[in-house]
């Protein structure tokens, strides 16, 4: 969220209303509660988000491990995201930016950032990411796709350490999580908190600007309502112990599976310290699990 709006095929994509100033801030509030894993993107906020880490973190980077990621055009000056580009030389030439961007001579884990692509290109692109790994200019490598044949090819690469993929308590990407287990790969789950949905601040009510990437949403639509009545069902469970629902959501992917790295999007430095709080919590136990999936359980109709 912190690199702000940008447009993508005339549609708002990411949000309005962030204070860099305030970015920065919850960045190095994250750091000093104990938060040392940072992922972005360079497509996010058309490289913004990249430099608002870059400045952040200046003086810093050995205290932090930092995630982007590659595989989309886009126009800074603009500020709109364009086609798919990942052929080796534009993977050399994004690395470089995204180098630069961030003001540091390595990136820890470099991600390819397009849900699936032809298999023979797949397998071409991780070759390229192991030269660059040899190069010194990134560390290891992963895939952001919830498509297990897609990760797969990946997976089979020497220095593949991560794969992204989405979940929540309301479902995601099984498969996906079953290969980062077999493979050994981090599980970085993206939409942890269901783009706030699991905060349990949105009521039927609710409703988003033109130029926030949630505007569509209808919280009286079917399918959004009936997140929010699942969201009301485990309320209770979540933020028992003293949690808040958010922490309560992020504790549960912890004891869903130990190859879980949670990324709660942020805007300020409140909702970084309550992101943070969970940490304290550690994953909920199996009672509490037990209890989430028997109120999320479908009812059979008569």
């Amino acid at each position: 969220a912190i690199g702000g709006l940008v447009w993508q095929d005339h549609r708002p994509f990411g949000t309005t209303g962030t204070d860099d100033r305030e970015s920065i801030r919850a960045l190095r509030r994250g750091l000093d509660l104990g938060i040392n894993f940072f992922d972005t993107s360079n497509s996010y906020g058309a490289g913004h988000s990249e430099t608002l880490i870059g400045k952040a973190f200046e003086g810093r980077r050995d205290e932090v491990v930092i995630a982007t990621k590659f595989g989309k055009s886009f126009d800074e000056a603009a500020r709109t995201i364009g086609p798919e580009r990942y052929d080796p030389d534009s993977i050399r030439s994004d690395c470089e930016a995204s180098l630069r961007r961030m003001k540091t001579t390595v990136i820890d884990l470099y991600q390819f950032h397009i849900k699936r692509c032809d298999p023979l290109e797949a397998v071409d692109i991780r070759g390229v990411l192991e030269e660059l790994v040899d190069a010194g200019k990134i560390r290891a490598y992963g895939w952001s796709t919830n498509l297990p044949e897609s990760a797969t090819i990946f997976a089979e690469g020497a220095r593949c350490t991560a794969i992204q993929l989405h979940f929540s308590v309301f479902g995601g990407a099984e498969a996906a999580l079953a290969l980062c287990e077999k493979h050994d790969l981090a599980g970085i789950v993206r939409g942890p908190l269901q783009k706030g949905l699991l905060t349990g601040k949105f009521t039927a009510e609710t409703t988003f600007p033109p130029d926030d990437i949630r505007h569509s949403w209808n919280m009286k639509e079917a399918s959004q309502a009936e997140l929010l009545a699942k969201m009301e069902a485990i309320r209770d469970v979540l933020s028992s112990r003293g949690r808040t629902p958010a922490q309560g959501s992020l504790c549960w992917l912890w004891a869903k599976s130990p190859a879980m790295i949670p990324i709660p999007g942020f805007k300020t430095v409140a909702q970084v310290e309550d992101n943070a709080g969970a940490m304290s919590f550690g994953p909920l136990n199996d009672g509490e699990m037990k209890e989430i999936d028997a109120l999320l359980e479908p009812t059979e109709s008569a």
